[in-house]
């Protein structure tokens, strides 16, 4: 009986410990990207493949940008709709679909700050 409830224990810690390692290789894939975020930023993502878990790093000046997460509409009309940022330091972790991200300083999406993600 000692045996039989040993070999349980053995057996779930090795599930564990494999659980662990699939959960760890998941994060290790996720990547990290330093967005260029300016005028013309859409062009920017174009030709990358990114992942639901990437990171998105936007580096700016804070007082003459921001970096805005809004839908599809929001993107193409250039409102302002979701989530604001403003450190000029942000990172955004992108989930599965295409996330969209806009600067609602006045003209700035409508000059071509803006861009759409696509992640798998």
């Amino acid at each position: 009986m000692a045996q039989a409830r040993g070999s349980a224990a053995q057996g779930l810690a090795l599930g564990l410990l494999i659980l662990c390692i699939l959960l760890e290789a998941d994060v290790a894939a996720a990547a990290t990207y330093n967005v260029d975020w300016s005028f013309g930023a859409d062009s920017w993502s174009k030709g990358k493949n990114f992942r639901a878990g990437d990171v998105l790093v936007f580096s700016y000046d804070p007082s003459v940008h921001n970096v805005v997460a809004v839908d599809s509409g929001g993107y193409s009309g250039c409102r302002e709709s979701g989530t604001k940022y403003n450190s000029g330091n942000d990172r955004v972790t992108l989930g599965r679909g295409t996330s969209y991200f806009i600067c609602s300083i006045s003209g700035h999406c409508g000059a071509g700050m803006k861009m759409a993600v696509t992640a798998s």
